[in-house]
Order: structure tokens, then sequence, then C-alpha cells
């Protein structure tokens, strides 16, 4: 069946309601969207069910999400782990709220227990929340930190961590076999509670998630102490991460925290910003504004969903507020958490670093410096959970630390997800112990670099929607996989992966071996001189992501390299 004739049916058949075909028909003219909305299915990708919001298989709406949760449904039944339930959070998203309970219900429909969250609540919470209610899978309505037309459905197993192979393979068979969206099951809100299928989750599960996450907590004291003086400025970005992150930061002892009052309250149209992300300096335009009228030593910010955290702290010589790359805040983050643990002797001897293959080499030298094995996954923190979960069935090594370059770590194994509230919490307890040092975090990171090396990394996004886009991103890959690149700007490539083919090629020598890797589209091209390029196509977003990284012996000189490194593989990219 083409598109048109799926937009046909979408547009006359009685199982969809006079809303969905009145928002179609608006659109009949326009063959370009209905092409975009109706020329494929969502697919799982890195963090699951993604897209924009509205009518369309390619869409985002209460006939896909019902389409995936009746699949999901179905898988556990086959399972035989539907006693145990689901949990199910959401975001601040335009119907975040709306696809949730819809979630919950089918769950119920197919008498599998659910236990929805009361409110919005941060993704870290939703994974902790399956482990701490032996719940067989979890499920978060969000589309992290995409832009406001975007919702998403994220799955999470009994681990708590989000969904990988084979599973996911297997989940999203289970989805595309329901042929018809008459097959998905319905019961109503009353009904459901009545028969003890629908749990209502409170304010106890964040007592406990806060309980947990003050136990990571190294220097309580000095946060204390220190914690009168440091002013914080923090923004939720309109998302969930204020539901916990003042009530926390001032349980532990911070007394001046500023929550950026026009960001503060939960508002999936994102008022106040383009693009709800982190990653992107715009937004943080209000919270810089408002730490330069009161004078902030630290300006946190975390996206919607609050896995991702992004950063600025003064730099006490300059006056200036200082932006810091995912690499870098999770490896401030690091450095502190894994020296102070060294110092106190509770550095377990098998400990583990584990970091992606597109992520700071910086990661390396850290984990060599204190005996810990560092391992590298694909990127997709899901990857990260499944190391964890390895150890823990094998109870042969101790998780310690793990983060990946897109703004998101996880300081402790009572989750399987990025944890930006965690990462909010552990650099103010950084920033308070180099305080009672007499440094900054700005000094804390320059000492870092010194300590090791200036490595510095980039990732350049090249956004490529719809149909054509799509396949302009597929030709552009097959190009860069089929091309023999020797040289990328004045690097040599040493070392070329083909990860999706599980291949590793010695451009000195031509000896092919294996990746030992997962299939997945990312191309690695290790280069002299410490430095490195990676090419793989988002998961979740339209686009293209190319990235890098260099090694310098100064600052200037790192970002020199970096910036022509940037230049050179963008010209090979897009030749």
């Amino acid at each position: 069946m083409n598109y048109l004739d799926e937009y046909k049916r979408w547009c006359e058949s009685p199982e969809f309601d006079e809303e969905t075909k009145k928002e179609l028909l608006e659109i009949k003219e326009n063959e370009t969207e209905i092409e975009d909305r109706f020329y494929k299915e969502l697919e799982f990708g890195t963090a699951g069910l993604r897209g924009i919001i509205g009518a369309g298989t390619n869409r985002m709406n209460k006939y896909t999400v019902g389409k995936a949760t009746q699949g999901l449904a179905n898988y556990i039944l086959e399972q035989g782990t539907q006693d145990k339930g689901v949990a199910i959070s959401y975001d601040s998203r335009i119907m975040s709220k709306e696809f949730a309970l819809q979630t919950a219900l089918i769950f119920c429909a197919n008498g599998i227990r659910a236990y929805l969250f009361e409110n919005l609540r941060p993704v870290p919470e939703l994974s902790f929340a399956v482990r701490e209610l032996k719940c067989t899978a979890g499920v978060m309505i969000t589309a992290s930190h995409n832009p406001p037309k975007y919702n998403g459905y994220k799955v999470y197993w009994e681990d708590g961590s989000q969904i990988v192979s084979p599973r996911d393979t297997e989940i999203i068979n289970k989805v595309r076999n329901v042929k018809d969206f008459k097959e998905i099951k319905s019961i109503n809100k009353e009904d459901a509670i009545s028969k003890g299928l629908l749990n209502i989750v409170g304010t106890e599960m964040d007592e406990k998630y806060i309980k947990i996450l003050k136990e990571h907590i190294l220097n309580p004291e000095i946060m204390k102490e220190q914690g009168k003086k440091l002013k914080v400025i923090y923004t939720p970005l309109h998302g969930t991460g204020n539901t916990i992150a003042e009530k926390l930061l001032k349980e532990l002892g911070m007394e001046n925290v500023y929550v950026v009052p026009e960001q503060k309250d939960p508002d999936g149209n994102f008022p106040t910003v383009d693009y709800p992300n982190p990653e992107d300096p715009k937004a943080f335009k209000i919270a810089l504004e408002l730490a330069k009228k009161v004078d902030a030593d630290v300006v946190l910010a975390t996206d919607p969903d609050a896995d991702r955290l992004g950063i600025y702290t003064k730099d006490s010589k300059t006056g200036e507020y200082m932006n810091y790359t995912g690499n870098m805040s999770a490896l401030l983050i690091a450095e502190y958490r894994i020296s102070q643990m060294k110092e106190k002797g509770i550095l377990p001897s098998n400990g583990m670093f584990i970091t992606t293959i597109v992520s700071s080499e910086l990661a390396k030298a850290i984990a060599k410096y204190y005996g810990l094995e560092c391992i590298e996954v694909l990127t997709g923190f899901k990857n990260i959970g499944a190391v964890m979960r390895k150890a823990e069935e094998n109870q042969d090594k101790k998780y310690v630390f793990g983060f990946e370059e897109s703004y998101g770590c996880l300081i402790g194994d009572y989750a399987r997800d990025k944890d930006g509230i965690a990462a909010v919490m552990a650099l103010c307890e950084a920033a308070c112990y180099y305080a009672s040092k007499g440094k900054t975090l700005w000094d804390a990171m320059i000492d870092i670099y010194e300590k090791y090396g200036y490595y510095k990394e980039a990732q350049v996004s090249i956004v490529r929607e719809g149909v054509q886009g799509a396949q302009e991103i597929k030709d552009m890959m097959t190009k860069m996989r089929e091309t023999d690149i020797e040289s990328i700007g004045k690097y040599k490539v040493l070392v070329f992966k083909d990860v999706e083919k599980d291949l590793v090629k010695d451009m000195k020598t031509g000896e092919i071996s294996k990746t030992g890797l997962p299939k997945s589209n990312v191309l690695y091209y290790e280069l002299e001189d410490n430095s490195w390029c990676c090419i793989r196509p988002s998961g979740t977003e339209p686009k293209i992501k190319l990235y890098m990284g260099i090694k310098g012996n100064t600052e200037k000189e790192a970002e020199e390299k970096l910036a022509e490194l940037k230049e050179a593989m963008l010209e090979i990219v897009k030749k």
C-alpha cells in the first residue's frame, strides 16, 4: 500500500475519529506533507519511538502510540511477566499526559498492571521506579530535547535500562504485527482502578529517589558549609527537572538556588526557547541574564525529561561565564567523584568507567590514572546500561561512572539511564568542594586539562528532513563507507572501523579484524596524534552526526587543531 492509499484509508475508515480526519483533510492539496506523514511507520531508534505530533503513520498520535503499546503488551504477555506490571511516566510536552494515560489503560485492558505517575516526572526517576517497583518494563512519554512539535515513547526493561538488542527488535516486530488498529484493547479508567490494574504513583517515589541520590554525596559537610555561600542558577527549561531539583538541593544545604522564573513551570510549547536543549547556548540566555544579576557561581539547565545537563560556570579571573560541553561537565564530575572515592578508600579495585565511542578520549586517561577499566560502547545510554546489567548478573565488576558526550551521565547504579538531576547535585557538590579549596569549577576544569592534556571534542549535525532528506543521509553514509579515505585534513587515517559490517581495517598493513560491537550504522576513523572522527545518522532525528576529537598541549593549540579537523571532516562528507 503506497502513502496516498494509506492517507485515503485514514480519511475514510471508521476506525479513525473525526478530529483525525479533519486534520488530514486540511492537507489534501499538499502532497509533500501527505507523503511525509505516510511514507513510513515510526520505528524504534536509539531512544525508542519519536516523531512529530499529528495524524499519520509517521507521526506521534493516539493510533501510533496505541499500536506501540499493544505490541509491547503482546510481547510482555508472551514473556509471561505481566504480573510484574509496567511503570509509566511523562514529561511536559504536548499530549504527553494523554499518551501516558492511554498507554496505561491499554496495558490494563490486556490484564497488565500499570503504575502511572500522578504527574510529570524526570526520566531518571522512571528508570529508578522500574527497579524499585520490580516491574517487567517501563514507558516514558518524552521527546527528550527535541523541538516542541515532537513527542516520543521510550521503552525500558526490568533492569531500568532502555531496551537493547535483541529485545528491541523482538518488540518492534510485535508492534509491526499489530496490523489493524482495531486490535488495540481498551478499558476505561474507572474500571481499570476498580480491578486493581491502574495504580497511581505519588510523592512516595520522589522521596525514595531523593534518598538514594543523597546517599551518593561524598562530602555532605562541605556541601552544607559552602552551600551557605555558593550561588546557583537552575532552569528546567519548562520541563520536569524542578519536580525534584530545587527540593533536593535545598535539603542538601544549598541556600542560594535561583530557579529561572520564566522557565520554572512545565510548558510543552517551550515559549522562551526555540529548542529546549541544554547543548544549545541560546537555551541559556535568560539563565545567564539572571546569573549576572545575582553574581552566580554556577548556571545549570536540564532538558524537558531531565536526563541531560548543560552548565556554565564563572571564571573568577575574567568574570565571564564559561560554557562546558557534555564531555567536559561529565568528566569534571568523574574526576571529582573518582578522586574523592580514591582518597576515602572506597574506590572499587574492579571498578568500571563506561563511555561511548564518540565521547572524549580523556575518559581513558582518567580511568587509567585511577586504575579503572574503561569500557567503550556504542552511542546511546542503553548500551551503558547493558554493560551494567551484565556486570550485575556476573557479579564480577563494580560500576563507578558512565557518560556519553550528549550531556548525560550516571553517578551510581540505582538507575540505568543518564540522570540530569543527579548531575545537578554532583556538580553542586563539586563546586562546594573546590570552593573549600579556594577554586572555582572552571579552575578545576583547567586543572584536569593540565593534569591529563587538553582533550577537545566537537559534534556537528547536518539536518536533512523529509523523504528526500532521509535518502540524502543514506547516500552520505554509503559514499563514506565505500570511499577509502587515507587522510582527514593533515592527519593520516590509522584505523578505519565500519561497525555495521563489523570490520576494522588497519590502513597501514591492510589487516582486517572485527569490531566486537553490536551492528550499528557507524563509521569511525582513528587518526594520528591522538585524533579521531566518527560519523553516524541520528536514531531519533532527521540528521547525520559528525563527531571528532583531538589532544593538544595547550588550550589554544587544541582549539586550533579541532577547528581544522572539523573543517576537513565537513569537506569530505559534503563532497
